[in-house]
């Protein structure tokens, strides 16, 4: 077989491509040839490009699943074929469990549980007519495994999304893989003032890798599972969290250092 990370000739749609990890991910298949589209709900200031090429903008709101399957026949008819999917659209700010209104909860499990799946659907219609097939690529988190508070609606969405994972690889394979990534902490321009004063620099004592995850990590991991490399490989949850946190109990138990 040629195990290969050149996605030469391949198109790629990244969902929230257009910040964040999102928009690296979308780079780093740009810089490995593929050709990418990005979607959001409106056009960023600057797009995703490598090695003089740019990223295909579309907007939608994956929400809605009528506009999830538009972007995928548009994505289809600008490349004319999808190879990978990669689901990275989603988040929450933190709310109270007890007083958060049903309407946040359900725009927060509409965004990281249902969106995924309503793009996912029609790009595994299209994946499967392919003689290569696809791969189908979910963003998950942290959250779904170690709930914190204020998370309880992101948590219990991102958990369901890491069932769905193995869900839809159960059906959907041989011809569309299906896998998933656990993010843990990641440090982004957006979410440095979230890790505290210091900007995240005594969170990282608490990671075993001694550092916070940068986009890159991430995007690393996508390229290996849309690749060849990855080709026996469904129904996966791949850790992206530099081996955890240190337990809570570990640490208070620790004598205190100067």
């Amino acid at each position: 077989m040629n195990a290969t990370v050149d996605f030469s000739g391949r198109a790629v749609l990244v969902t929230g491509g257009t910040k964040g990890i999102g928009f690296v991910i979308a780079e780093r298949f740009l810089a490995a040839g593929a050709d990418v589209a990005v979607c959001g709900r409106g056009e960023p200031e600057v797009l995703p490009a490598a090695d003089g090429r740019t990223a295909r903008f579309f907007a939608a709101d994956i929400r809605d699943a009528g506009a999830a399957a538009e972007l995928v026949e548009r994505v289809v008819a600008e490349f004319g074929r999808l190879d990978v999917l990669v689901n990275n659209a989603g988040g929450s700010p933190d709310a109270d469990a007890a007083t958060v209104s049903p309407r946040f909860v359900e725009r927060i499990v509409d965004l990281n549980l249902l969106a995924p799946f309503y793009v996912a659907q029609p790009a595994n219609k299209v994946m499967r007519e392919q003689e290569t097939g696809g791969s189908i690529i979910n963003i998950g988190s942290v959250s779904a495994h170690d709930p914190q508070p204020g998370t309880a609606a992101y948590s219990a969405a991102k958990a369901g999304l890491l069932v769905l994972t193995r869900a839809l690889a159960l059906e959907w394979s041989p011809k569309v893989r299906v896998n998933h990534i656990t993010t843990g902490l990641i440090r982004t321009e957006a979410a440095a003032q979230v890790y505290g004063p210091d900007e995240g620099a005594s969170v990282a004592k608490v990671i075993p890798m001694g550092r916070m995850a940068v986009p890159a990590d991430v995007a690393g991991a996508c390229l290996y599972l849309a690749s060849d490399l990855a080709a026996y490989v469904t129904g996966a949850d791949i850790a992206v969290h530099g081996g955890g946190e240190i337990p809570a109990r570990y640490l208070a138990a620790r004598p205190a250092t100067p």
